[in-house]
Parts: structure tokens; sequence; C-alpha cells
């Protein structure tokens, strides 16, 4: 394993880096790999960030966002970019196969690898780890990275702060999860202070959706709903043809679930989807409910205690009806 101090050395003069994330990239995914990219490049660096897969629009308008490379875009320009790295940082995810074929080249190259990340139980790929699971964020890591351990809080600009900044908001759920801690607020409070506009930014990931992504909502919230008050759950089942009909991209049901976890008494929230692929649940909850060992058990999948996913190879009937059949399983916690 590397030490800070020799991570430190081999930054101290200018390399080839990529920065990844994982597929399907969130707001904590690109905030943290944008906000690096912008800390790196100040240094002289010779920096590309890697996308796995497409992300959501509402994320482009991003400092250094025209710069980013979609893997499934341009694969022999990735490729030749991961080969040629001197040092690979690897953002808010645990496991190589998070990136999907990217993980082969990853875990291939000589590369000096950095893991930044807040994920329960990482794999034993990197070469330096700044891990954390209490963190509410990879951004926030990102952020304690570059100013504790790099002490280059100078570095942290206006692209940087604002970068951070999406990452910290979108993953805390507005601040409002638990794991938002004193600290947390005292590191968005520098953050702003370096120049991040709170509101604006919560204006372009919020208030930004096109009007057939609130059509849509309406349908979930009218016709795709149901709350099961015996378990203290709600769940939304959506349809492949629903997301055709209202021409939904990567992105778009991001949040919806939340919804359903907003109903008085409701302690658990499902979001079960059919892609073209797969059926996706992205699952939330309250307190002690934890949702990433239903999706680690049951769905392929994991994340944190209150918010994690899964896929299944199953039909969107069948998923919903695995779902519903292992709540007894967490009927106590779920009433009590």
């Amino acid at each position: 394993m590397l030490d800070i101090a020799s991570l430190a050395e081999l930054l101290a003069q200018p390399q080839k880096i990529v920065i990844t994330t994982h597929h399907k990239p969130d707001g904590d995914a690109m905030g943290s790999s944008l906000g690096l990219y912008n800390y790196l490049i100040q240094q002289g660096h010779y920096v590309n960030v890697i996308a796995p897969t497409d992300y959501p629009a509402y994320l482009s308008w991003m400092p250094g966002n025209d710069e980013v490379i979609v893997y499934t875009e341009r694969l022999e320009d990735a490729a030749t970019l991961i080969e040629e790295a001197k040092i690979i940082f690897c953002l808010d995810f645990n496991a190589l196969s998070r990136i999907n074929e990217m993980g082969d080249l990853v875990g291939k190259s000589n590369a000096v690898k950095v893991l930044i990340d807040h994920h329960l139980e990482p794999e034993d790929f990197a070469d330096y780890s700044c891990w954390d699971t209490k963190a509410c964020a990879t951004a926030q890591l990102v952020y304690t990275f570059i100013v504790n351990e790099l002490n280059h809080k100078e570095l942290v600009n206006k692209d940087v702060a604002t970068c951070l900044y999406v990452g910290i908001m979108t993953d805390s759920a507005s601040f409002c999860l638990p794991n938002v801690t004193a600290d947390v607020h005292r590191i968005t409070a520098d953050l702003i202070d370096a120049g991040a506009v709170n509101w604006q930014i919560y204006d372009h990931v919020y208030n930004n959706s096109p009007e057939n992504r609130l059509r849509f909502l309406g349908l979930c919230l009218s016709e795709r709903l149901e709350v099961l008050y015996e378990y203290n759950t709600a769940i939304f089942a959506v349809a492949k043809e629903d997301l055709e009909k209202y021409g939904i991209q990567t992105g778009e049901t991001e949040g919806i679930v939340n919804y359903a976890l907003s109903i008085a008494g409701i302690k658990m929230a499902a979001f079960v989807v059919e892609r073209s692929d797969k059926v996706k649940l992205s699952l939330r909850s309250k307190g002690e409910i934890p949702v990433n060992d239903i999706c680690k058990k049951y769905f392929n999948g994991g994340g944190h205690r209150n918010a994690s996913g899964g896929t299944s190879d199953g039909s969107l009937q069948e998923v919903v009806n695995k779902f519903k059949q292992i709540l007894p399983e967490y009927k106590k916690l779920l009433i009590q």
C-alpha cells in the first residue's frame, strides 16, 4: 500500500491521470469526479474523466463537463488513456464490476490506483484508499483528501467547490440524511466561501426538469404507486412502456422513490423499473431498516443502509412479488 507522503510526492510532478466513477453516474459520482478534475488541472496534470456510461442531463452544466469522455461512446480513446495513465482515481464505487467493461482495463493497468469512496466492503484493488462509510458523500471525502491530506485548501476554487457541493447535496438528499453531521455543514460552508452558489446549484439540479418528466411523475404517483401499510412500505412499479411513452432518459427517474418515502408512516420505499436489459430497484428507508442488506441478499446489489440499489433478470411483476415476499423478514423493524 502507498502512504500519503508517497502519493503526494507522485502528485508533485505533472502526471497522466484518469478519473473514473461508477456506471450510470449520479450527482455524487460526477460531482466528486469533476471536483477532483478541477483541482488536479491547476497543478498541470494531464487529466481525463472517463464515465463508464452516459449520465443525467441535469449534471451536464458542471465545470469541466465538456471534457468528460463517455466510455461507451469512445472505446478506443478511453482504453488508450487508461493504458497510458500513471494514476487512476476510482471514485464512488467499491468494486471494479461497478465500472462495467472498464473494470478489466483498470484492473490490468500498472497505474497507481487511488480509491476515494464511502460504500461498504471495498475490494482490495487500490494502492491508496481514502475510504469512510460514515461520510455522507464521496465528494466530502474528495474535499478531505485535498484539504486535510494534501494540504491544498487554497486550490479549492469556485469550480472545485461547485462540483463538490453538487456531490454532497445530492447524496445527502439535500442535507436531510442522518449522516449529515456538523462537519458536513462546515465543509459546505467552506465550499460556499470558495464560490459555490448554493441556490443556483440547487436550481440547476432540481428545478430543471423537462415537461415530460413531470408528466411521468404524475403517472407514477397516480397509477404506479402501491402502499402496504401493514409493512409501512410503498412501491412504485414502472414498466418499460411507461418510460418509452414519456421519453424518459438516463437519470430522469432519480429521486422519484423519495416521494413514496414522504408518505406519513412509511419507513421503506421501492422504485422498481423495467429497463431494456434488467429490472432495477432503488430502495430507500428511514432509521435502522437496512435496504443495503435487502439488495445484497436478494437483488445482486448493495449500497448504504438507507439508500441502495439492485437488479434482477426476472420480469417486473416477478421482482415486485419477490420484494413483497421478503417484507415479513423485516416486519419487526418496519412496524416498530
